[in-house]
């Protein structure tokens, strides 16, 4: 089943980017993910505010895909810095519909 990545950043410290993409891009296609999206261009519509300079979006084959990630030894170091220098919140969302 298809999972998907949700993701609010907002950099602290802009230093660990440059070394973050290239890895992150590079990891994401290994397990199998795609992103759809990562943008500074995003409006909030609803609800409490909750501002974030960059909104990412995921998309995996599969929960043990995005888990294998994030898990990834060669990611560890870089999401150590990404944690280190942003505000950041990652949500894993299950790719159905339970309303339908």
């Amino acid at each position: 089943m298809t999972y998907y990545s949700v993701l609010a950043v907002t950099p602290t410290d802009e230093g660990w980017i440059p070394d973050y993409v290239p890895v992150a891009n590079e990891l994401v296609a290994k397990h199998g993910g795609r992103y759809l999206a990562r943008t500074t261009s995003h409006q909030q519509i609803e609800g409490a505010d909750s501002p974030a300079a960059l909104r990412i979006i995921l998309e995996w084959p599969s929960k043990e895909a995005a888990e294998a990630f994030v898990a990834d030894p060669e990611y560890a170091p870089h999401l150590r810095a990404r944690t280190r220098g942003s505000d950041s919140v990652h949500f894993l969302i299950e790719g159905k519909d339970v309303l339908a």
